[in-house]
């Protein structure tokens, strides 16, 4: 470790001192503030949970002489995004009472309250234990949700083979810290003497983290090469499902991806994960384990921008970090097989399962389960889920999967959306089924400009645009971002939107959907207004340029941006 890593950030000191997570959380939950302290919020994350104020009231309770109002995020961690009808009814009953009326469908396949005050923080916690879902581990510097495509193709064992593997690396990476069940399940009377996970009371053993977790959040992701719908190379570990005869005969393990980006320090970078190793279905969660250990011990502690795994892998190379793995493991490890992505599924629509039974893709824009004037989609689900109740799955594009479903549930499912003013999947256009956008303003304290709420709009005029140019089928991907921080994964898309400044976003082209391919700076600092403006120019050059086949991403690719910002008159900003 070099000199300058080993001054820890202040995190790692908040962590150190914080007796495995529990710091003053549960006596912050007592006091008569509103809020928690700068070292609790730290903590919090760990069990799910970020503390956030809403900015739009900021202004008015500046002049009143107040404070913010204050709230939090709650996360639920639900591995491969499998869950049951009646714990998504729970998550819904919790967002009208005790949130702000609205459920969101995460990016990571996981669901987000919002608004939640802190005198019901306690309750929304207990609730979602009682529908046997956590939040532990959801946010924080540990192993986050473990994705997986979520659909149930069951005619081979293939895909269930992944969402298995992907429950089995959730469970042996969860955080082991009793401080979870003592501040939010345990009953103060019940003195117990024995832990959830069968240790002696008192006695917290992390057998993978240690005593300071990681030096930062850790993502993992499983893919088929035919289907990269959860964006297998933006993650820590990419595993990349090697498939004979219909059954997984083992993974290539991807390394070092993420997309998180810090303007002000030229030091930080979007990465994709790199190949690292060919392994078998039984390597693969003690391999996952000894990359997550050289992370642990050699991930930048001192500098908490530059704490990924990516930029371990980055300054290591490749090789030397094989190395220490393979130390680690205990044993060499197999050259990665030359295998690419080939595809994207956003799973949308009706597909038979393979067993007799179908399953239905519901595009959720931005993953935003609301009722708000004729839409009243969180009312649709309550029906659907209550006079159904099918297994529910959610994508990694924010979309919602009714599975298990009989033949005679198509009309009914379909009658149901259409009674609610909810677009079934033929009524979506293509461009706005593929966009997809963070929450930024008002929750996020680190949005700098909108995002949700500003993409529909552009999602309007767009398809007007594209309508006119006779490209409305082009499949091509969208993501835009209130701050370069990364969440709605832009920096791999066919067309990046990532803000930069109030009002004003960083165009980015070039990416593609399957996925494997960053995208580069087009424009910078271009105002909300002229954004389609941009983009309608270039499409214009994409239908009379493009070669046969051609996709969007692949075309500006191929042309560059400095040769399509002359074309279009536009300056360029590449780097």
């Amino acid at each position: 470790m070099s000199e300058k890593q080993k001054k820890l950030s202040p995190v790692e000191k908040i962590k150190s001192e914080s007796r495995q997570l529990r710091g003053e959380i549960a006596a912050q939950l007592a006091d008569e503030n509103d809020f928690f302290s700068k070292d609790s919020t730290q903590l919090l994350k760990h069990h799910g949970t970020y503390q956030q104020d809403d900015r739009d009231a900021r202004k008015q309770l500046r002049e009143q002489g107040g404070g913010k109002a204050y709230s939090l995020m709650v996360r639920s961690k639900i591995p491969g995004g499998k869950l049951a009808s009646r714990q998504l009814l729970a998550e819904l009953d919790l967002c009208d009472e005790l949130g702000n009326g609205t459920l969101r469908i995460t990016t990571r396949q996981a669901l987000q309250l919002h608004g939640i005050l802190k005198k019901s923080l306690a309750e929304t916690m207990r609730r979602i234990n009682e529908v046997e879902l956590t939040t532990l581990g959801a946010c924080g510097d540990v192993n986050r949700n473990v994705m997986c495509c979520p659909a149930p193709f069951n005619g081979d064992p293939v895909h269930q083979q992944m969402q298995d593997l992907t429950d089995r690396l959730a469970e042996h990476l969860a955080p082991q810290t009793r401080a979870y069940h003592e501040i939010w399940l345990q009953d103060p009377e019940a003195e117990e003497k024995v832990r959830v996970n069968g240790s002696p009371a008192g006695e917290d053993v992390e057998p993978i983290y240690g005593k300071v977790y990681l030096p930062r959040k850790f993502k993992i992701g499983i893919a088929l090469p035919g289907d990269n719908c959860i964006d297998v190379y933006s993650h820590d570990v990419g595993l990349l499902a090697v498939c004979e005869d219909f059954q997984v005969v083992g993974y290539n393990v991807l390394v070092g991806g993420g997309f998180g980006v810090t303007p002000s320090a030229k030091k930080t970078f979007p990465a994709l994960a790199k190949p690292l190793a060919y392994v078998t279905p039984e390597q693969v969660i003690d391999v996952v384990t000894a990359i997550v250990g050289v992370q642990r011990d050699f991930g930048n502690r001192g500098d908490r921008k530059v704490a990924r795994l990516k930029y371990l892998v980055a300054n290591w190379g490749v090789e030397a970090f094989k190395a220490k793995v393979e130390e680690y493991y205990g044993q060499s490890l197999a050259t990665p097989l030359d295998i690419v992505v080939e595809g994207h599924d956003d799973h949308i629509g009706w597909f038979s399962q393979g067993d007799g039974r179908w399953f239905y893709g519901l595009n959720v824009e931005n993953g935003r389960i609301k009722d708000e004037g004729d839409f009243r989609l969180k009312s649709a689900l309550r029906e659907i889920c209550g006079k159904l109740a099918p297994p529910l799955r959610l994508t990694a594009h924010q979309g919602l999967l009714f599975t298990d479903l009989e033949e005679g549930a198509k009309s009914t499912i379909d009658e149901i959306l259409r009674r609610h003013g909810v677009p079934l999947h033929d009524e979506l256009s293509v461009v706005r089924r593929w966009s997809m956008a963070c929450p930024a303003m008002p929750t996020c304290g680190l949005a700098v400009t909108e995002s949700e709420r500003a993409l529909p709009g552009i999602m309007d005029k767009l398809e007007r645009e594209l309508d006119r140019l006779g490209l409305a089928d082009e499949v091509f991907t969208t993501r835009m971002t209130g701050c370069p921080n990364g969440c709605a994964r832009p920096y791999n898309s066919d067309i990046g939107l990532v803000g930069k400044t109030l009002g004003k976003y960083t165009i980015l082209l070039g990416g593609r959907t399957q996925g494997d391919r960053l995208n580069t700076v087009f424009q910078d600092v271009v105002p909300a207004e002229e954004v389609v403006s941009t983009l309608v120019a270039l499409f214009e050059l994409f239908k009379e340029q493009r070669h046969e086949g051609e996709q969007f991403g692949d075309f500006c690719d191929r042309r560059g941006v400095a040769e399509l910002a002359a074309e279009v008159g536009g300056p360029a900003t590449a780097q």
